[in-house]
């Protein structure tokens, strides 16, 4: 059987990754990417866009080429992570992504606006073909792991995101709040209704630590994100820490200098993933 290139309506292979009807977009024929993880959470405001960055840096730095697709076409700040100002250019056949200081391909909707500032007013239909136009139109060049910042929620857009991209995982990000928690179980419900595989879930914002004694203070309460992942089988890859040196990085464009092992367990298990490779 040749290499995949998810394009399944011209397909005639019979194999376990074809889908009856498969909504998949086809990717651009001068790209290679191998892996899509997707980072998805099931409400805003809980350190998506900040674990999509650090996971593509902690890639990065294992040696891969890494890519960052943001499809949170409303509320994007990947670019702002990585300090990018640099507009994406392009020509008749295809759109280039804007590489970071450490060579990450980045590919957000404020790259392309005139003004970052300007808000998107679009209907969901219209961010949904975006998204898809991110896939089939950029050209990604030879990408071991992209990783798709989602729209936060189990709506419309993310819903197209995961019938046209062929997302091979996804990590939750969670925040320690009971409430999120209910949030958790609905963004696993999504991903198992898609079929999508969950490599686990990273909890955000689990504590701080104190700067005199050193001690783990847990702000939001005890954690309901280990009790919600024990209920589906899953693993608790990560609990990331409030951290103002993280927050001042991200203000500065600097994500590319954060410090810390946090994300280890996550990047193993986006290591695991079996290999494919989408490409023309």
């Amino acid at each position: 059987m040749s290499e995949c290139n998810h394009d399944c309506g011209s397909c005639g292979e019979s194999c376990s990754e074809r889908t009856p009807g498969s909504m998949l977009a086809k990717l651009h024929e001068g790209s290679t990417v191998k892996k899509v993880i997707g980072v998805v959470s099931g409400k805003g405001g809980v350190g998506k866009s900040m674990v999509t960055s650090q996971l593509a840096v902690t890639m990065q730095r294992r040696g891969y080429r890494t890519a960052v697709l943001d499809a949170d076409i409303t509320g994007p700040s990947i670019p702002k992570s990585f300090g990018l100002k640099e507009k994406a250019s392009g020509t008749e056949s295809a759109i280039f992504p804007v590489q970071t200081k450490t060579g990450i391909q980045v590919m957000s909707i404020n790259l392309l606006l005139e003004n970052e500032e300007d808000p998107v007013l679009w209907r969901g239909p219209i961010i949904g073909s975006v998204v898809t136009q991110f896939w089939t139109d950029v050209l990604w060049d030879n990408v071991d792991y992209m990783f798709v910042d989602m729209p936060p929620g189990t709506g419309d857009v993310a819903l197209s995101t995961f019938q046209s991209l062929p997302v091979d995982g996804i990590v939750i990000v969670a925040s320690p709040q009971e409430l999120v928690g209910m949030v958790v179980e609905k963004a696993v419900r999504m991903a198992e209704m898609m079929n999508v595989p969950i490599l686990g879930i990273v909890e955000n914002m689990s504590y701080i630590v104190c700067p005199d004694c050193g001690k783990k203070i847990s702000l939001f309460g005890e954690s309901r994100s280990q009790e919600a992942a024990a209920r589906h089988g899953l693993d608790l890859l990560a609990e990331m820490p409030i951290d103002p040196k993280l927050a001042s990085l991200v203000d500065a464009g600097k994500i590319e200098d954060f410090e810390g092992d946090w994300m280890t367990a996550v990047a193993d298990a986006v290591e695991k993933l079996p290999n494919k490779v989408f490409e023309k």
